[in-house]
This record gives structure tokens, sequence and C-alpha cells, in this order.
């Protein structure tokens, strides 16, 4: 079996994976996706960069999220879980991979857009961790509309609060608890700096994050503390179950380089090739 190191052809790697036309309701589950995700269950080698170390993961029950604590499980992390309730079945199969290899699996189902959720969320992930060093702000909210006319004020409020008060309120709530060396991973998007007309709510956030950390890599270093962001691009997840039916989007899909969406752990790697200076933000064009 090939797993990350494997020198082959990128462009090859996933070309098995037909996506293809589906729809869920929202939050969208990885358990119902056809074709699967590849989140690193069996494609992905650790090689012991991460021993005991302590991370927490929003959106941590699918996509990138998911791929992201396998990973770190497997470089030697005990991970926390952030997710929807109604994720737990996704949540409890990564959690089941995450202690296949020894490591702990703190499993925290709620609603980042709940102020004393996220007050709650990093005391109890720094309880079962037995601390905290690595706080990954990865949950997302996406819905695309065809026009912007047809965007409705609740979904622009949800796509605001997920993706950028909760993003704020975490990492607030997590710093006293994390020490020189730790790191800050946020997860923005190519639609941060390449934006797409049918999902302007998303991509203004994802825009936001940037500049949330470039600022706040400025306002930490002095501390030791690392922040960076990953923009990954198009890749196939839960969330693309829910949003892969619009037309545009299978036009978007075909326009890119490879011709093919990416896979989530693909995007993993990134959070562990973070540069060791802060404020760097690494692209998936």
């Amino acid at each position: 079996m090939s797993d990350q190191l494997t020198f082959d052809n990128p462009v090859e790697r996933h070309s098995h994976i037909k996506p293809h036309a589906s729809w869920q309701p929202l939050p969208g589950l990885d358990a119902e996706l056809d074709p699967k995700a590849d989140h690193g269950e069996t494609s992905y080698r650790g090689t012991g960069r991460l021993p005991g170390r302590k991370a927490l993961i929003t959106g941590g029950d699918s996509g990138i999220g998911a791929a992201v604590a396998i990973a770190f499980a497997r470089e030697g992390a005990d991970v926390a879980l952030s997710y929807l309730p109604e994720e737990q079945v996704d949540a409890e199969a990564i959690a089941e991979v995450v202690r296949a290899e020894g490591r702990k699996a703190i499993l925290l189902p709620g609603d980042i857009r709940d102020r004393e959720f996220c007050r709650t969320l990093v005391a109890d992930a720094v309880e079962g961790l037995g601390g905290l060093d690595i706080l990954v702000n990865n949950a997302a909210h996406q819905v695309y509309h065809q026009t912007f006319d047809e965007l409705d004020e609740d979904d622009l409020h949800r796509t605001i609060q997920t993706n950028m008060y909760a993003m704020f309120w975490i990492t607030r709530d997590a710093l006293p608890h994390l020490g020189p060396g730790a790191t800050i991973i946020n997860s923005t998007s190519v639609q941060g700096y390449n934006p797409s007309p049918m999902i302007v709510n998303y991509a203004s956030t994802k825009f936001g994050i940037i500049g949330f950390t470039k600022a706040l890599a400025a306002d930490l270093a002095p501390r030791g503390i690392r922040v960076n962001a990953v923009a990954p691009g198009t890749r196939l997840d839960a969330a693309a179950g829910v949003r892969r039916a619009a037309a545009r989007e299978a036009e978007r899909l075909r326009r890119l380089v490879v011709a093919r969406p990416d896979e989530p752990a693909r995007r993993a790697g990134a959070g562990l090739r973070v540069p060791r200076v802060a404020g760097v933000e690494l692209r998936r064009r």
C-alpha cells in the first residue's frame, strides 16, 4: 500500500476516485459520502514528529480535520476533536483510528457558534489531554448560493459565526494554556484570495482569516507561539456531498489543473510542515 512518502505521479494518485453529482442535508456526513474521502486511514505513514504533543482540532470529524487528527496521532500526538452532535458517527470512526495508534482521542460535540460552548470546549480538551500545545482552527460552514440575491441573512450569520467568531473565541480561551513552542494553525482557503461569486460570504470569512493569522502571528511571536494558515483548494469531503450538485461547482472541478479534487489526507501534511517562522500562509493552487 502506497502512502504520502511513496514516490509516484501525483496526478494519478487518486485518479480512481470519480466524484459524481450528489446531495446531503447539512452538515453532511462522511459516513454517507460516495465515493469515500481519503483521510489517511491507510495512506498516511507517521515519522515520529509530534511525540507527546496535545492538539485540539475543530471540525475534526471529517475532511481536513479528520485527516489532521489521523496524521497527528501517527506522529505521536493525542487529539481532542470538536464537531457538531449530528456528526457523532463520523467522529467515532476517526477516534477509532486514532486510538488504534495508541493515542488519546477526546470527543467533544457541540456548536462552536455558542460562546459558552467554546469556553467549555477548550477547558474539556485541556482536562482530557492533560494540557494543550497545538490548536487547529479548522471548522467552517459553507453553502452555495447561485447569485448574491439568494444569500439569506441567516446563512450569512451562521457563516460568520462559525468561521470567524468561533476562531476568535477558541483561540482566546486556548491562549492561557499555550506556552513557548506551541502552534496555532488556521484553515483558510484558496477562496480567501481567489473568491468564487457563489460563496461570497464564505470567501469573505476566509479572507478575514488570512488577516487574523498574520496579525495574531505578530502579536504572539514574542511569546514563542507560532501562528500560521493553510489555504487548501477543492477537495473531496463531507461538505462536498452537500454542495456538489451545483452545476457551477462541477464546472470549477473541470478547470482544476489536475482535473480532480484533492483528498483530505493530502492536506493533512501541510499542518505538519508549517514553517518555523510565523504568519505564513501555505496555499494550494
